[in-house]
């Protein structure tokens, strides 16, 4: 085998935007770094032990089959490798990406535990999809044979994606509708594009259309289509819909100018790299640019936030958190990553109230850690007489999302919903208390990851086609 050049393997991400620009227009640096990078996933996927209780396999939602996959990689079968790890996933480049793998596939791999640095499997599935993409591999969507039966999906992010992908590829006539002007859901508007490029999922977006799946866009359920009317049109419906409102802060000044949502800010930015016109943006008012940005919280999405500022130019990025960095609920490497970044991480900090219209500073109180509850979480206690003011220019609540009302804004009292306001479902099936009616991913579990989303998707679709086939069934007798 000839001698590989001597390159580091770099985080692109971390690269400056206009130094990877540069090397993406360079056909010499590309070449060489396909070469580099086919024989590093070779390299890590070599590492992998085929132990005999794959850890990574259970702790995968989707229950990849990862060992072998890995092992074809490592006999250098890209082909084969892909199609097996796409069999079980539907989006295995998304999931390659943003997956938190710290805390599924990877925590749990058996040479992790050992000490001796996990196989980086996000790494791998990522490069065998990019590189089925390139060579051609990637199938489109042509159904065998085409059926009668019409499924109406209600959101079109991962969880409604992955399954219209099913249900097409059986024949189902497939309708997708979406409140938003493209698809993707949070994949397209929330998670930053040095996480998640943009191409990669319009790309999707984009198979879909061309294998059949019609998407209604700018189409608002409840006041541009009925719920009802939707009932009508198909012979089953699936909510996909994600949960989008936004959990506030109720304290003193939080309306004030400079207070605002992650996912304004998050789609703001978003929309700019689209080339959109973003008056929000350019007015400064949803743009980090050298500004003192503090952000509220301590899950994924406030993660994003402080990595998005710090490449918006922001003075500084500092993020609150009211726990200390062990009961943190993002991923560890997100916090790492923002570390090394140049985020500051004030632990045990809660905000009590902010100064100034617009926005001067955050009033924030320290806290501390009290006795563990029944579930073992220790909830945080203030400390009295430790309050400070913390100076900020602009403060982004990343503090999580709550569903919305939907027996009300469809005006469909029946579709029961539990004391969260989730809609009930069959984990299993997505199946509600509404005939006929589906639900998954975070409308039906709460804020979670795109992998459980895409897993809901596939079980859903699966049902449906089991119903669908079982009427048949009883009309041919």
């Amino acid at each position: 085998m000839a001698k590989q050049p001597m390159l580091k393997f770099v985080n692109i991400e971390r690269i400056m935007p206009e130094k990877r620009d540069a090397q993406a227009r360079s056909a010499d640096f590309d070449e060489i770094y396909a070469e580099y990078a086919d024989e590093k996933a070779k390299e890590q996927a070599s590492r992998c032990s085929q132990c005999g209780v794959p850890y990574c396999q259970t702790h995968c939602p989707l229950h990849n089959n990862i060992p072998d996959w890995l092992r074809l990689t490592a006999e250098g079968r890209l082909q084969e490798a892909y199609e097996l790890s796409q069999a079980t996933n539907t989006f295995p480049e998304i999931c390659g990406r943003i997956c938190p793998q710290d805390r599924l596939c990877e925590g749990n791999c058996v040479i992790e535990q050992s000490g001796h640095g996990t196989v980086t499997i996000g790494s791998v599935e990522k490069y065998l999809t990019d590189t089925a993409w390139e060579k051609g591999w990637v199938k489109p969507i042509d159904p065998g044979q085409e059926r009668a039966e019409s499924v109406g999906i209600i959101g079109a992010g991962p969880g409604g994606l992955a399954a219209a992908d099913v249900l097409r590829r059986a024949g189902i006539q497939v309708t997708i509708y979406d409140r938003y002007d493209r698809a993707g859901g949070l994949l397209t508007y929330g998670i930053p594009g040095f996480k998640l490029e943009k191409d990669v999922v319009m790309r999707r977006n984009e198979q879909l259309e061309q294998g059949g799946v019609k998407i209604e866009l700018n189409c608002n359920v409840g006041e541009d289509i009925s719920f009802e009317d939707l009932r009508a049109r198909h012979d089953a419906i699936l909510v996909a819909t994600g949960v989008y409102k936004t959990r506030d802060l109720q304290a003193p000044g939080s309306a004030a100018e400079g207070v605002v949502s992650a996912i304004e800010f998050l789609t703001a930015s978003n929309r700019k790299s689209f080339g959109d016109a973003v008056p929000e943006f350019d007015s400064g008012a949803l743009n980090a640019q050298g500004k003192r940005v503090v952000v509220i919280g301590g899950g994924d999405t406030a993660m994003d936030c402080v990595r998005t500022s710090v490449r918006q130019g922001a003075v500084s990025v500092k993020c609150l958190y009211r726990r200390d960095r062990a009961n943190m609920p993002g991923s560890q490497r997100e916090v790492q990553n923002a570390e090394e970044e140049g985020v500051v991480f004030e632990w045990l900090s809660a905000p009590k109230g902010f100064a100034g219209d617009p926005v001067t500073g955050v009033m924030v109180q320290k806290m501390r850690l009290g006795a563990p509850d029944a579930t073992g979480r220790q909830a945080p206690e203030v400390i009295e007489d430790a309050d400070y003011v913390e100076d900020a220019d602009l403060v982004i609540k990343a503090l999580g999302f709550e569903p919305e009302d939907l027996p009300t804004l469809w005006n469909q009292p029946e579709l029961e919903v539990t004391r969260w306001g989730t809609i009930k479902a069959d984990f299993t099936t997505g199946a509600t208390a509404l005939p006929g009616v589906y639900a998954v991913g975070d409308i039906v579990r709460g804020a979670s990851l795109v992998v459980w989303a895409i897993k809901d998707g596939r079980d859903a679709a699966a049902a449906i086609l089991d119903q669908f086939n079982a009427a048949a069934a009883v009309a041919a007798e």
